[in-house]
């Protein structure tokens, strides 16, 4: 038997090191291409969209737009806002998950309808007569209401109820989540309809005619946990739904309608939280094509995105992003991080958003404007539900007084209750002036200064002397 001949040896050799490099080569640039494929096919961007998004967000973290601090001017605290409870009382740990202020049964008076996540239902606390609240009972079984929305949706001329159902206020991967109609009769008697169910849980849902045809589709945000989606839903008539997927990225909190663009047709505005932390704009054609933009990231991960609010706040006709970060489930306990805040993104037209943070609050959510003072500027306000609870001087209640050029003044209002997660105005009482209705839920101690629902009623100190 004869031996192989060193030329031949060689040859082996080099064909095992060309092997060899080959698989590294494959390892070194397919493992990174088949992430990139992968959040490609999650995010709904182009892998070269996802490299850019991955830049954006390594530059961001050197300049200063995701700053943890802000030096925002702090002023002395001035008690305008009078506190009670209104809607039934409570034996155990609130946990209200959403509140919408609105006349509801339009006598002139407003109330507020809640999502209560501990005893799954939604309710109507009435305003009748001036005044006098009295709280019933809409909607059962639904297991963890995050979100409703009042919305004449089948267009029959009285208001309709649209319910975000979570299923577990927990994040799960679990197919639990839900959208439910609650239908009006127009005597206020609703009869509950499940419009899609088994989904990852759903966070927000919102009502409009998304495809120019006369009837009111769907926007749904799902969180899920590491499995959420971002959906629009074509309304076909008959209870019937086609469902468009626009996102497969876990964590989204809000969806809203709105025309972004002033084009005359709807497009969505959606948030993403968990590892993602980001804003999109989904671009509507006016027939339900909906084209993709990321409006804005967060370089880190960790932001804790509690939710956004479009409001005009500068007052130059277009519409503004205020936008929170304060949220803290992800921890056990939950904990608030220094980071946490209040910022807004500043509409400069043709989708481009300049941002702006505004002030530090550990555990923010609910930011919300209001011209509380009547000097012609919009003022803002947030509530906290993650803050450090410890320190008796940490507030769970804030506003932020405009004191021109869209600078502010950071004033305390309150560290009684703790645990606010809703906030939202209006003016109850009719006396021109902004008041407040607040929610609190308490999945984590201290449970010493407790709320469920609680109006804040505007004394009118802040207004200018005559």
């Amino acid at each position: 038997m004869t031996k192989p001949s060193k030329q031949k040896k060689r040859e082996k050799a080099r064909i095992r090191n060309w092997i060899t490099v080959a698989a590294i080569l494959l390892i070194i640039v397919g493992v990174p291409y088949a992430i990139l494929n992968y959040q490609a096919s999650k995010s709904g961007m182009t892998i070269r969209e996802v490299i850019q998004r991955k830049m954006v967000k390594s530059e961001g973290s050197d300049s200063g737009q995701n700053s943890a601090s802000s030096t925002i001017a702090e002023g002395e605290q001035i008690d305008f806002l009078l506190r009670s409870h209104i809607g039934n009382e409570y034996a155990e740990k609130p946990m209200i998950s959403h509140v919408v202020v609105d006349d509801f049964d339009e006598d002139g008076l407003l109330d507020v309808i809640v999502c209560d996540a501990k005893d799954n239902f939604v309710s109507w606390i009435r305003q009748y007569p001036e005044n006098v609240y009295t709280e019933t009972i809409l909607g059962t079984d639904l297991i963890a209401p995050a979100h409703v929305q009042v919305k004449d949706f089948d267009l029959d001329g009285d208001k309709d109820l649209l319910v975000a159902v979570l299923g577990l206020l927990y994040p799960s991967n679990d197919k639990i989540g839900s959208i439910v109609f609650l239908e009006n009769d127009g005597n206020f008697n609703f009869t509950s309809k499940v419009i899609i169910e088994r989904i990852a849980r759903v966070s927000d849902v919102r009502a409009g005619d998304l495809d120019g045809d006369g009837d009111m589709d769907l926007a749904a945000a799902q969180f899920g946990y590491d499995d959420g989606e971002t959906r629009w839903m074509e309304n076909l008539g008959n209870g019937q739904f086609k469902t468009h997927m626009l996102q497969n990225l876990s964590g989204p909190i809000n969806v809203e309608i709105v025309d972004i663009d002033e084009d005359g047709d709807l497009d969505i505005i959606s948030l993403v939280s968990q590892e993602w932390e980001e804003i999109y704009a989904y671009i509507n054609d006016g027939t339900g094509i909906f084209q993709m933009k990321l409006l804005w990231g967060s370089d880190n991960e960790d932001f804790g995105s509690s939710g956004i609010f479009l409001y005009d706040l500068n007052l130059d006709g277009k519409l503004d992003i205020l936008y929170a970060n304060g949220d803290a489930f992800d921890y056990i306990p939950p904990q608030g991080k220094p980071w946490h805040g209040l910022q807004w993104f500043e509409n400069k037209g043709n989708l481009d958003f300049e941002y702006h943070r505004i002030c530090d609050l550990v555990g923010a959510y609910g930011l919300r404007p209001a011209d509380v003072d009547q000097d012609g500027d919009l003022d803002l306000f947030a509530v906290s539900a993650f803050n450090l609870w410890e320190n008796l001087e940490a507030q769970s209640f804030i506003w932020l007084e405009n004191v021109g050029n869209m600078e502010y003044v950071k004033r305390n209002i309150t560290n009684d209750p703790t645990h606010l997660i809703v906030l939202e105005p209006g003016d109850f009482n009719k006396d021109g002036l902004m008041d407040f209705v607040t929610g609190g839920m308490y999945p984590y101690p201290p449970f010493d200064r407790m709320s469920r629902v609680s109006l804040w009623i505007n004394d009118g100190t802040l207004l200018p002397e005559k």
